[in-house]
Order: C-alpha cells, then sequence, then structure tokens
C-alpha cells in the first residue's frame, strides 16, 4: 500500500515505524530526485508534528544508515516551512550545472536563505562552495541580494566550524545552528500565537551584528510578552466570569489545562477527520493542512455556571489567519462535552459587531464570545448587543472522547 494511503488508513501503524522503515514504504522505497519515493516522503512529512520530526532528526543522527543524510535534508527542509518560510527543497546529489544546495527558504518579509545540511562538522567544508551557490542563485534572479547562508549541522557541538566561519571572508553573510536549535525554534513558534513572535524567531537565522544586543532582547521580550498574553487572555475570562456572577463564598473557577490540552487534542482528530486532512499545528490555537488551504481556529472554554456555560476569547489576528484559507472555521471546544462547535469564520465574521470587546492598554483588543445552555443539551451563541442567540445546532462537532456522566438525549 502506498506510503499516503497508509498514512490516511492507518496512521497508528506508520506511527510505531521508523524513518527507514517510512522511507522504504514511500514508492518504490529507493529516495532519488525526482522519485516518487522522494514526492510521497515529502508530503508525508509536510503532515505530521514537530515531535515527529524530531524524532526522525535524531534517528538520522544516531543511527546511520543509507540515505540518512539526505533524509536528513528533507527533514531540515520540513523544519523551514513549520517556520513559515515558503521552502524549495534542493537535490539530493549534485549534477553538472544545477546549483547544489540543500534548501533555498524564503521569509514572509522577503528575506532569503540558502540552506546547506551537514550531519557533522568532523570534516571541514568549502564555504567557498557555498557562497558560490548564493552568488548563482543570486545571477540567475532565483533569489534576491538580500539573502545569506543558514549551515545546519546536525549535532551541538559545532566548535571546529564555528571557527572555520569566523576566520572565512563569508562570515557576516553565514549562520549557524545545530539540528536540535532550529527543532528548539520551531517548537517554540508553534506554541505562540502572535506573527511577530514568529518574525523575531525567523531573525535569528540570519546573519546580524552582535556587539548591540538589542536585536536578541527583543526576540525574548517578544516571545515572552506573547506567552503572557495568553495566559492574561485566560484569566481575564475566567476572572469576569467570576466577577460577573460572584456571590460570597463562591469558589472561583480553576484552570484544568490537561482538560483543556484533551479536548483540542480531540477537536483537531474530528476536524481532520472531517474535511478529509491531517491537520498541523502552526501555533497555539491555529492549525491548517500542508496545502494551507484548511484553516482552523481551536480555542477551548472550561465549563461555568448552569446558563451562560462557556466564554472565549477571539482574536483579529485569528481572523486574520483565517482569511487566507479556502475552508476556514473557528470551532469552540467545550471542556465537559463529547462535542464542541465548528462555526464557518464567514458565519461567524456576520456576528463580530454582535459580541462584547475588550481592549488592552496598548490598543489591542478582541471579542467576548459566549456560549449559553439555552435548554438541557441545547446550545446557542450569545449576541448581547442586539439581544438574540445564535443556535449551533447546526455547527455540532462530535468528538471520540468519552464524558463521565453526559447522555445526549
Amino acid at each position: 500500500m502506498p506510503l499516503m494511503d497508509l498514512w490516511r488508513s492507518n496512521p497508528a501503524a506508520i506511527a510505531h515505524m521508523s524513518i527507514e522503515q517510512i522511507v522504504s514504504s514511500a514508492g518504490d522505497g529507493k529516495l532519488r530526485d525526482g522519485s516518487e519515493c522522494s514526492t510521497e516522503l515529502r508530503a508525508y512529512m509536510s503532515q505530521v508534528a514537530i515531535g515527529k520530526l524530531a524524532e526522525y532528526a535524531d534517528h538520522c543522527l544516531t543511527q546511520s544508515f543509507n540515505k540518512s543524510g539526505i533524509v536528513l535534508q528533507d527533514v531540515v527542509n520540513e523544519i523551514g516551512r513549520r517556520l513559515e518560510y515558503v521552502v524549495e527543497n534542493g537535490r539530493y546529489q549534485g549534477s553538472r550545472g544545477v546549483v547544489g544546495y540543500d534548501g533555498v527558504w524564503q521569509a514572509p518579509d522577503g528575506h532569503w536563505l540558502v540552506v546547506e545540511v551537514k550531519t557533522t562538522d568532523t570534516y571541514r567544508i568549502s564555504l567557498d562552495t557555498v557562497a558560490a551557490y548564493r552568488k548563482s542563485l543570486i545571477a540567475a534572479d532565483s533569489i534576491s541580494s538580500a539573502s545569506s547562508i543558514l549551515i545546519v549541522v546536525g549535532r551541538e557541538d559545532t566548535g571546529e566550524l564555528e571557527a572555520q566561519v569566523r576566520g572565512s571572508r563569508h562570515a557576516w553573510d553565514i549562520r549557524l545552528i545545530s539540528t536540535d536549535a532550529l527543532i528548539k525554534l520551531a517548537n517554540l513558534r508553534a506554541d505562540a500565537d502572535d506573527p511577530e513572535t514568529a518574525e523575531q524567531i525567523r531573525s535569528l537565522l540570519s546573519p546580524f551584528e552582535y556587539t548591540k544586543l538589542d536585536g536578541i532582547i527583543d526576540v525574548m521580550f517578544t516571545t515572552a510578552r506573547d506567552v503572557e498574553r495568553a495566559s492574561e487572555d485566560l484569566a481575564e475570562t475566567v476572572n469576569q466570569r467570576d466577577d460577573a456572577a460572584s456571590t460570597p463564598g463562591k469558589e472561583k473557577h480553576v484552570i484544568d489545562a490537561q482538560a483543556i490540552a484533551s479536548t483540542r487534542e480531540a477537536i483537531i482528530d474530528a476536524m481532520a477527520e472531517r474535511e478529509g486532512t491531517p491537520l498541523v499545528k502552526r501555533s497555539r490555537a491555529t492549525y491548517w493542512s500542508s496545502d494551507h488551504t484548511v484553516r482552523i481556529i481551536c480555542t477551548v472554554s472550561k465549563p461555568y455556571d448552569a446558563i451562560e456555560r462557556y466564554w472565549y476569547a477571539y482574536h483579529p489576528k485569528w481572523d486574520d489567519f483565517l482569511k487566507g484559507g479556502e475552508r476556514s472555521h473557528v470551532v469552540f471546544g467545550c471542556v465537559g462535552l463529547p462535542m464542541a462547535f465548528a462555526i464557518p469564520v464567514g458565519v461567524l465574521r456576520t456576528h463580530l459587531d454582535h459580541f462584547n470587546t475588550t481592549v488592552r492598554s496598548d490598543g489591542s483588543m478582541y471579542w467576548h464570545v459566549k456560549i449559553l445552555e439555552r435548554e438541557q443539551k441545547q446550545y446557542t451563541l450569545h449576541l448581547p448587543k442586539i439581544g438574540d442567540q445564535l443556535s449551533l445546532d447546526a455547527y455540532r462537532l462530535e468528538l471520540k472522547m468519552e464524558i463521565d456522566g453526559f447522555k445526549d438525549d
């Protein structure tokens, strides 16, 4: 059975296979430039979680096997896509008259990276050769002069190569990073939610002047602020819910991170099955298909009182993300229910003016979304500014998870 058919029909079986076995199952099992094996392997990698990519990279580096170096090349290029570069995979083997780069990555701001992947720095590499790749690509108008070189080395012990780069005339055009560190950046981006954070993370991969530390501090500050804002959103929603219905001695609601994570996982599985495509995590709340045509916002709330059951924040940056998709939904998850509500973004947009909002001191804002339980097991979207409700019956998404004490009558 072809690799992608097996992946779609039995993902659990694929999950237990090593990257060597996966390569053998792709196409004719022979990894060559332009082969069906290469096409299937890259399609598969585009749909797996970052954790799997990390596992495959580690296997390539610790378990030497035939083609391990070029498999690592594909893994690194896929990590570049998770950092939201537009990636062109390079060739596995050099060919006369063809520029021999391992990958070319273009950032949203237009900066290009010519990527070279090395499993080890045991052997010196020709920096002149790598620099010539970049010059040839610029001359051919394949990339612009706003470009640099990124060397990705399998292991963290890169002292020899670092010294080689520092002592060369190409030092200002080259950055060096280990595979582990690159994966950490991809995970950091997936856990963040602000596009500015992603931009700052990508800036680390381009050469910059070290004497002045402002650029590095900006990355740290932006990332920390992104994480803090996510906590503030949840805390503000909980506190406003508690304040609105507080009574003397009333216990405050406790945020159950594990319940929220389990609900989100069930939602993504259900949406992937319904839409007929695996969904890859882009950031904390955003997911998309490998071709970016299917886009999902997944936000989850704990239950509150008997009527105003679930509260959410909905952000303009989420709305901007969904605009780029052909099939885009906002999915409201409800801890304690074996269902969620998947609302097409077009439907939600018609009601944004009907929600209350919060404007922060820095000028950013978000909408408050509430799901009411009108009658037992009958849920509606509250539209407070027009004093109305929208039935959610048409948007129910059944989840494959057991909920103690729930009976859907």
